[in-house]
């Protein structure tokens, strides 16, 4: 049978093969591939409301920021790793003790009015930052006060840090702005000036002008920018247009105002995704929900015992949480360094839902059902029981509930107390004065993990370890991190301490909200990463691009045989 169905193979192929030489051969041409080109204008609704186009002045607009993010440049940025890139810097050195930095500033990195970027700029924007008269955040100011600026010629600044300090570069991401323009005003000058009215950036895209309705601003209109020292962008033009709300910017979508949406609601991602025509584009967000125990309550001993504190993780269906409480719109949490960092160990343990074996755990640790008809577990007479103090708005009452509920059935009550967020964190967390508390961290604008200010023993008394941790072994891994420029060094001291943070468990991480960005299908080249900010989904918009033709180059051709 082998040999009798070689010889059918054979007289077939011989067949085809006389067939081919006696038709003419027709050659069917690839598609060519396309290719980017300039043009188009790209108009966005932008969630929010104008009020300063001036980085130094945006730090509680987001919506102000989202404009500046491509009219302004910092000395740095950060991809979505979270590893630092050149902007307006070229190139960057460290002194060996960690404590000096030297920045390059590119030669062909201009202002929007052809004057070129100095140190000077650089230097007279951090001396705005330090201001107690300037609108930034207390701790950026004080931050600043500490750091000496020397330019050290026109195109080479130094910063000098009272000791080593490796995230520092975080800090180089605010927008420079132009001393040229600006260095003859106070302070308070600059924050009433005109400049914030039509600014002069060094960024992608030009400042062209405002657009207003029974005298209100309703938008800014934006050109690229084409002497820009990167790769100028491909859209010619972006209008962000103010909206209200995530509603009134789909509706403003609807009737073909805009082509994005800045931001959408659980509600307007639920009406969004199922439109063939938009594109919806999610990142990680800089934040992380997590449940705080007080570790230092002599009332509540079973929270010393880790392995207490592993059954209470395992007895939590986060999964669920997230699918029924936040619209899928989070990402189950293993720790406190975001996935997607580059200080973030992939092989970190990741706990399931599983509450036979919460159940084991804790009757292995010697907490029973008493006799009596209690369901409340205890052992040597205290009972499994605690107040969850949490923030009083619906979704946060939501999740404090399924909590509830989960640890209910493992023998634990768990009593209520919603606040507002204010009273959680001047009330309760910062004189330790809770039982267990659900907490939102929030980490904008910080792209190095930096984790030690809520885990380092040093910051139990007066910093921000709410749980109070007292870990030699995983303060010594921050700590060394924190002060060594080598990101293979602090990477493994990162890995070391996520491991720790897992067996200990000193809190009990839930999820990494995540953020949903809608853009028109015609828009293309939209990439989003891990967000450190929320304007870092504006980050890769030099690539965006709206028109296209087909390559000049000869593609392959595929050769074909018609009869």
């Amino acid at each position: 049978m082998r040999w009798q169905l070689l010889i059918v193979v054979v007289s077939l192929v011989a067949i085809g093969l006389l067939l081919a030489g006696q038709q003419p051969e027709v050659f069917q041409q690839a598609a060519a591939p396309i290719q980017p080109t300039t043009g188009g204008t790209y108009n966005e609704a932008l969630v929010g409301a104008y009020g300063r186009l001036n980085p130094i002045l945006a730090y509680f607009n987001q919506a102000d920021r989202d404009v500046n993010r491509l009219i302004f440049s910092g000395l740095v940025r950060f991809d979505d790793r979270g590893l630092p890139i050149g902007d307006l810097a070229e190139s960057w050195g460290i002194s060996q003790d960690g404590r000096v930095y030297n920045f390059s500033i590119r030669q062909n990195a201009n202002w929007h009015d052809g004057e070129p970027v100095t140190s000077k700029d650089v230097d007279f924007t951090a001396n705005l930052l330090k201001d107690d008269t300037m609108p930034v955040p207390d701790d950026l100011r004080e931050f600043w006060k500490q750091v000496e600026v020397i330019q050290l010629d026109e195109k080479t600044v130094q910063f000098r840090l009272p000791e080593p300090y490796a995230p520092f570069l975080d800090y180089l991401i605010f927008g420079v702005l132009p001393e040229h323009l600006l260095g003859n005003f106070s302070p308070a000058e600059i924050v009433e000036a005109d400049f914030n009215l039509a600014p002069i950036g060094s960024g992608p895209f030009i400042f062209d002008r405002l657009l207003s309705e029974n005298g209100e601003i309703t938008g800014v209109v934006l050109k690229s920018y084409k002497d820009y020292y990167a790769e100028p962008p491909f859209i010619d033009e972006v209008i962000f247009r103010y909206f209200p709300d995530s509603d009134s910017a789909l509706v403003a979508y609807q009737q073909d105002v805009v082509q994005g949406i800045s931001q959408l609601t659980p509600e307007t991602f639920r009406e969004t995704i199922s439109n063939p025509d938009m594109s919806i584009y999610s990142g990680r967000l800089p934040q992380l929900t997590l449940l705080y125990l007080n570790l230092d309550d002599d009332d509540l001993p079973f929270f010393q015992d880790s392995s207490v504190r592993r059954a209470l993780m395992t007895g939590l269906n986060r999964q669920w949480m997230v699918d029924n409480l936040l619209e899928s719109q989070a990402l189950v949490a293993d720790g406190p360094i975001f996935p997607g960092s580059w200080a973030y160990y992939e092989d970190i343990e990741r706990i399931s839902y599983d509450p036979v074996t919460a159940l084991n755990i804790l009757k292995e640790a010697g907490y029973t059902v008493p006799a009596g008809g209690s369901s409340i577990r205890e052992k040597d007479g205290v009972a499994l029981a605690f107040e969850l103090v949490h923030p009083a708005t619906p979704q946060h009452t939501s999740i404090a509930e399924a909590i509830q509920r989960d640890w209910g059935k493992l023998g634990v009550d768990v009593q209520l107390l919603p606040v507002t967020y204010d009273e959680l964190l001047t009330n309760h967390l910062e004189p330790r004065d809770y039982q267990a508390a659900l907490v939102d961290l929030n980490l904008t604008g910080s792209p190095d993990p930096d984790p030690y200010p809520f885990w380092d023993q040093a910051q139990i008394t007066n910093g921000q370890n709410y749980s109070q941790w007292d870990d030699r072994q995983a303060s010594e891994y921050l700590e060394r991190a924190r002060i060594t420029a080598d990101i293979d060094e602090r990477a493994r001291a990162y890995r070391n301490f996520q491991v720790r943070f897992t067996n200990e468990m000193p809190a009990l991480p839930l999820f990494y909200p995540v953020y949903s960005y809608a853009v028109d299908a015609a828009v293309q080249g939209v990439t989003i990463g891990p967000l450190y900010d929320l304007s870092d989904r504006l980050s890769t918009i030099a690539s965006w691009f709206l028109v296209a033709r087909r390559s000049t180059a000869t593609p392959a051709a595929n050769s074909t045989a018609t009869p």
